[in-house]
């Protein structure tokens, strides 16, 4: 499977290059990097790949792209594909209301599976968090997270993922709208990623915790995600994490 990567410097991305560099049944068909980057022309690994900037007219033959950028990165690709049906996978978060249509749109030309957080076991930590909600509505939620120091501080894209499932399984069961459980932010020096979900009972308490121990847990779960995309998605569509883990 040939598979290209935008972002590919980046924390993720590195970590997917590194992947499919060593494993001998993928091989890396593009390394897309931003336009300012000084890795532009430079071989990858030392290898035949270049590091390049997305362009209109590129022509890498990719069976799937990954995307790990940014949304504007994100968005500037899915105008370059036009209406070329390569399927893309994206971990980029960030978008906004606006932008996550604007994505959905590019989904009429090619398969696209976009999710917040794509390392192994996510998926089921997030299910059991919003069985839980749907089977104990009454219990009040609150949502952590620790990431490493250089991250933003402001909720991410996964945090917000499981603050608004919950709050729509609250809401389905009890019959009116739920409010969004508060999401807390920690920042401590180089930690992957540690997600919490508490939901109190009053007279109990019951807690939830992912995490990632290191960063290729993410490429690892998009390379998943990429490989069902090719093999078994329809020709076009959104799809999510939860898609691929059905199949």
């Amino acid at each position: 499977m040939r598979i290209g990567i935008l972002g590919a410097s980046g924390r993720v991305g590195t970590r997917l290059v590194e992947l499919i560099l060593a494993n001998p049944g993928l091989e890396l068909a593009a390394a897309l990097v931003s336009p300012g980057s000084s890795l532009i022309g430079t071989p990858v690994a030392g290898g035949s790949v270049e590091y390049r900037p997305p362009e209109a007219a590129m022509k890498s033959h990719c069976d799937v792209i990954i995307d790990f950028s940014t949304p504007a990165a994100s968005l500037a690709l899915q105008a370059d594909m036009a209406a070329k049906p390569i399927p893309v996978v994206i971990g980029t978060t960030g978008f906004t209301a606006d932008e996550d249509a604007r994505l959905s749109a590019c989904c009429a030309y090619r398969p696209m599976l976009i999710s917040a957080n794509f390392a192994h076991g996510f998926e089921a930590f997030r299910q059991a968090a919003l069985g839980f909600a749907r089977q104990m509505p009454g219990a009040e939620a609150r949502v952590a997270e620790t990431y490493h120091a250089r991250k933003k501080a402001e909720p991410s894209g996964t945090s917000r993922l499981l603050a608004e499932g919950i709050a729509s399984e609250r809401s389905r069961a009890m019959g009116f709208a739920a409010s969004e459980p508060p999401i807390a932010v920690h920042r401590e020096t180089d930690t992957v990623g540690v997600n919490e979900v508490r939901f109190d009972l009053s007279s109990a308490e019951v807690v939830l915790t992912y995490r990632v121990h290191t960063l290729a847990a993410y490429a690892e779960g998009a390379l998943s995600a990429a490989q069902w995309l090719v093999a078994k998605a329809p020709a076009c569509g959104r799809f999510s994490l939860a898609d691929s883990l059905r199949a």
